[in-house]
């Protein structure tokens, strides 16, 4: 979504803004308005014995084409004489119900919502079962706050663009670099937030929205910026990183929504690329409505130039595949183009028979809503107990230990005073604990009221003024009190002023003179410290990796509300940490790079190193999947296959076989017979050698031996994250679609399956697999 928007559009911001403004001034009626009630209530589109194909169609028949072109804006303003009251697209729900959209309302008799962990620490956590709950408690509240008439039914969420650069603004926002765990990451969301028994036609809680297809991960760096930047994308990265999280979302998912971006793709505006917004209805078999981004049929026109009128702009997004425009581009335009012949009302037709769907599906043309499956939830069940343990539970699985050099955990029996040093150390603002689409959280801790109950002689300085830290004016009183207390814990790294909607960074070292920090303290204290990294972007914290002197690093995050109380158990040895890193950390030179090469593959012609795990080739300062435990774990592999014989389609397949230079092949995908009589499970024992209990994430990589090129230098295929006990073994197994899990695209962005040696690879243990035909 677009919280900002371009200068050029400042008509359409002015319409916009003014209606957050009335959100938030209206008086709430404590309950939402619908249609289909007396005396509208004899409508062929209020029958529910009818299918919902049917009642869509009804209702477009009875609407005049001004009405029909009021429906293209996100913010509805209702036909009267049809009953149909005013409704707002536009709400948002990333990691709990946030005030950014005009559709969300805290003043009601709802105040705040339950602010789990930014998606990123989520990701670190490496548990579906954690996401699906996290998202279902999210609808639980979002449709609660509907029932209160303090949202809508619409959320436009999760974002799942890949963190190909380490320098985006809003990386923070998606679940990490690696397309296997984005793809995971979306179907437990959306699953969780529509409703785990939803099917395409089936009923909906809320409807989730796949954001922002495609290609989107650039804000404003150089001389590029979202409005306008051409993501310039091959047809290899398109089909294995670009694509497969969105393709998650609908076809695993039943994802009600998708997204179109700022950004063009190849020379198209995203939200004019019709080969890419049709292909998700017919190949992928999507059933929902495409909605644009704010407003992203308006730079069509003002900042891609790609047309010539306002009239086109609208004409090229709907006949491409978008529905409806967030923004009034639509609003004002879409009449004149049809006068222009540029759209047929059919058009508009084929548009509202994708947005009407959704609307039925939720219920919204079934009465009133109070009487219907989730007519029961309200206030009460807004921050309820059980949300608020999820959030913390959420926030203690996603905090991952760097660096521990045997000080870890500590005894708060031996701790005589603490001190706890850092610009947002004592801050509950969602700039520091919460990051990007936030509310109004139920009961936020900061992480220096969080250690109190644990050590009552607590000396807290901020060190810095704020996360700028350009002057080291405060640095003395830092100083001193590091000098005279018994441990620091040192809170630096990064807050929503560095790093955010239409801001990416520049560098990946601690803003201004946070290093010097954090050196200063770790010189002077009596022991060795601890480092607490916040914020979402990767940071080049090498110097303090090298340091004897910081003895402990830990990354939180944003890790929402109840972060505060995470960190001080994983401090204290009640929680054992065990999330990982869902992304690579880089060190400073890599931003060298230009941020707008969206090339996955290295080129060492040109001295690229290529992005992410799977095709970096440079030095790191964490790997993707790092994390460290308070114990120690070991692998013993119980069992797997060591060969797999391939069956083809019919003989001429064999004609199809590609030889490489070294005379090892491979096959397209969609030659293999069957897929599934070919997939195996990897058995294995995980065994706790340590002296505590924890949670553990497993990670199961694969890597081909040939030198097909173009071929991934490894790729996630599997990760689990399971309860262990101490000095005891847990057993446990994956599933591999060889067709899904071992393949990649070549360079004509096709799926093949490399023949010969496959690596399979947990931890330091490696199987061999050969793959025959």
């Amino acid at each position: 979504m677009g919280a900002k928007f371009p200068v050029k559009v400042i008509g359409i911001v002015i319409v916009i803004l003014s209606s957050l403004q009335q959100v938030k001034a209206a008086p709430i009626d404590e309950k939402p308005q619908f249609p289909c009630k007396a005396p509208h209530n004899s409508y062929p589109f209020c029958n529910k014995s009818l299918g919902i194909p049917t009642r869509s169609q009804q209702l477009v028949s009875l609407l005049t084409l001004e009405e029909k072109i009021r429906f293209l804006c996100n913010n509805f303003s209702g036909i009267p004489r049809l009953g149909i009251p005013p409704y707002e697209w536009w709400s948002e729900s990333l990691h709990g119900i946030a005030t950014n959209g005009p559709g969300i309302s805290f003043s009601g008799p709802v105040k705040s919502a339950t602010l789990f962990p930014q998606v990123l620490n989520s990701a670190a956590s490496f548990n579906r079962s954690l996401w699906f709950d996290t998202a279902t408690a999210i609808a639980v509240e979002g449709r609660a706050m509907y029932n209160s008439g303090q949202a809508g039914l619409t959320f436009w969420a999760p974002n799942v663009n890949i963190f190909r650069d380490p320098r985006w603004g809003r990386g923070q926002e998606t679940p990490g670099e690696d397309p296997f765990l984005v793809s995971s990451y979306a179907l437990e969301f959306v699953k969780g937030f529509q409703g785990e028994n939803q099917s395409d036609a089936g009923l909906l809680m809320l409807s989730a929205c796949c954001k922002h297809f495609t290609a989107y991960d650039l804000e404003n760096w150089a001389n590029f910026t979202r409005y306008s930047f051409n993501a310039v994308v091959t047809d290899q990265d398109m089909e294995d990183t670009y694509e497969p999280p969105f393709k998650s979302c609908v076809q695993q998912g039943k994802a009600s929504c998708l997204m179109c971006p700022y950004n063009s793709i190849n020379g198209v505006p995203g939200c004019a690329k019709g080969d890419l917004l049709q292909k998700v209805r017919k190949d992928w078999g999507f059933k929902g409505y495409i909605a644009s981004d704010c407003d992203a049929v308006a730079t069509i026109y003002e900042y891609q130039y790609y047309v010539k009128t306002p009239e086109d702009a609208v004409a090229e997004a709907l006949k491409a595949g978008v529905d409806i425009n967030c923004g009034t581009y639509m609003l004002y335009n879409t009449q004149s183009a049809i006068g222009q012949g540029k759209l047929k009302e059919g058009d508009i037709d084929q548009a509202l028979n994708n947005l009407f769907p959704v609307l039925l599906r939720l219920g919204l043309f079934n009465g009133d809503p109070l009487n219907g499956m989730f007519g029961r939830l309200g206030g009460k069940d807004v921050c309820t107990k059980e949300h608020q343990r999820l959030a913390l539970e959420a926030a203690r699985q996603g905090i991952v230990l760097l660096k521990n050099d045997n000080f870890l955990p500590l005894n708060k029996d031996h701790v005589s005073s603490l001190a706890i040093i850092g610009p947002g150390a004592n801050s509950t603002s969602y700039l520091d604990l919460g990051g990007g689409y936030s509310g109004f959280p139920c009961n936020a801790k900061s992480y220096v009221e969080a250690f109190q109950p644990y050590i009552k002689k607590t000396n807290y300085v901020k060190g810095c003024l704020n996360v700028d830290c350009e002057s080291n004016s405060m640095f003395d009183e830092a100083v001193h009190v590091a000098k005279v207390s018994d441990y620091v814990i040192l809170v630096v790294g990064l807050d929503l002023t560095q790093e955010t909607e239409d801001k990416d960074r520049v560098t990946l070292l601690l803003p201004g003179k946070q290093m010097d920090l954090v050196s200063l303290v770790a010189s002077v204290s009596k022991k060795r410290i601890i480092l607490v990294l916040t914020g979402g972007g990767p940071l080049d914290v090498s110097f303090a990796e090298g340091d004897s002197r910081v003895a402990s690093i830990l990354w939180t995050g944003y890790p929402g509300e109840a972060g505060g109380k995470a960190l001080a158990e994983v401090i204290f040895g009640d929680y054992n940490p065990g999330g990982r890193l869902p992304m690579t950390w880089y060190p400073e030179s890599f931003t060298q790079i230009p941020m707008n090469n969206m090339n996955m593959r290295a080129d060492p012609s040109r001295l690229y190193p290529g992005r992410t795990h799977r095709f970096y080739t440079g030095e790191v300062v964490y790997e993707f999947g790092y994390g460290l435990s308070y114990t120690n774990y070991t692998y013993k592999l119980l069992s797997a296959p060591n060969t797999l014989k391939l069956i083809f389609k019919t003989s001429a397949s064999l004609r199809k076989l590609y030889e490489t230079e070294v005379g090892i092949g491979y096959v397209p995908t969609d030659e293999i017979l069957s897929c599934d009589i070919v997939r195996f499970n990897v058995q294995l024992s995980v065994m706790n050698a340590g002296h505590m209990d924890g949670s553990h994430v497993v990670l199961l990589y694969s890597k081909a031996s040939s030198t097909i090129e173009g071929a991934p230098r490894k790729q996630l295929i599997g990760f689990s994250r399971i309860h262990t006990t101490a000095h005891r073994s847990t057993d446990m197994s994956f599933s591999v679609d060889p067709c899904e899990h071992l393949s990649f695209a070549n360079e004509h962005g096709k799926r093949i399956l490399p023949l010969g040696e496959h690596i399979l690879m947990i931890g330091e243990l490696k199987h061999s697999l050969l793959i025959d035909m």
